[in-house]
């Protein structure tokens, strides 16, 4: 039987940059529509860039999209900045609060955008972090089906005591706005280890074995405690690599997480 009825139109690849998700002018994100989205399957990954909360842009992490986009066609990818701790102003957890804003303004768009509710976070170093820390902290506006992190601090006060060189304790000072003897309920409160529950969602973890800025020590706490807690994890360690790496290494981390997020996020 010939179906009368009209069909949809299947939506068109759409890209819109620097939309405003807050009324600062560094709270903007990209936005990479798929062609043939829907509400039902549209997977929506959250890209959250690095810079020790104090530096950084979305653009860094504009090159990880077309990867991103043939890898996983289909998904919508949001690519986002957030306001940065200056030593005198945006001190943490505006970092943290701009993640929340940013989602819950997708969120809200979820009709206009015509994505579903399967949301995935991804950070790099200080990106990381923040994707883990909303990750686990949050249910709603949604809540989060998978994490991708590439050497995110999961320990804020490890981070101060234990730094890998000594710029790390000024720069957490910086953020933070103090240390941990005088400031420990932020540091507490920053910390992705202390909200890990049985049901904190799926983690794939990244990191180098020569790391100067976030110690590969903060990933094999993540890796323990979630394993502990029962929540499927995968820790992916790269001896030889630092703070970031490229080439061979890089297309193996792309390998790894599509395979995790492929098997995780239904």
């Amino acid at each position: 039987m010939v179906n009368d009825f009209p069909q949809p139109a299947s939506l068109p690849e759409k890209t819109e940059m620097n939309v405003p998700y807050g009324s600062d002018g560094a709270q903007k994100m990209d936005i990479y529509l798929p062609a043939g989205r829907t509400m039902a399957n549209t997977k929506v990954m959250i890209l959250i860039h690095g810079g020790g909360w104090s530096q950084g842009d979305k653009s860094e992490l504009t090159p990880y999209v077309d990867t991103l986009k043939k890898r996983m066609p289909g998904w919508a990818i949001f690519n986002i900045n957030y306001r940065l701790a200056t030593g005198s102003a945006n001190f943490f957890p505006a970092q943290e609060n701009d993640v929340k804003a940013a989602i819950d303004f997708i969120y809200g768009k979820r009709t206009d955008y015509v994505i579903s509710d399967k949301y995935v976070l991804v950070g790099t170093s200080a990106g990381g972090h923040l994707a883990l820390l909303h990750a686990y902290k949050n249910t709603t506006p949604v809540k989060i089906k998978a994490v991708v992190d590439f050497f995110g601090p999961t320990d804020m006060a490890d981070m101060y005591n234990n730094p890998p060189n000594p710029l790390v304790g000024l720069l957490m000072i910086q953020v933070t706005g103090g240390i941990p003897a005088t400031h420990p309920t932020i540091y507490s409160q920053a910390t992705p280890l202390n909200y890990i529950t049985a049901q904190t969602p799926p983690t794939i973890i990244l990191h180098g074995g020569v790391d100067i800025v976030v110690s590969f020590n903060q990933s094999v706490a993540l890796k323990n405690k979630l394993t502990t807690f029962g929540v499927v994890n995968q820790y992916v360690f790269y001896p030889t690599e630092n703070h970031g790496w490229v080439g061979a290494n890089l297309t193996d981390s792309f390998d790894k997480i599509t395979a995790f997020l492929n098997a995780n996020v239904n």
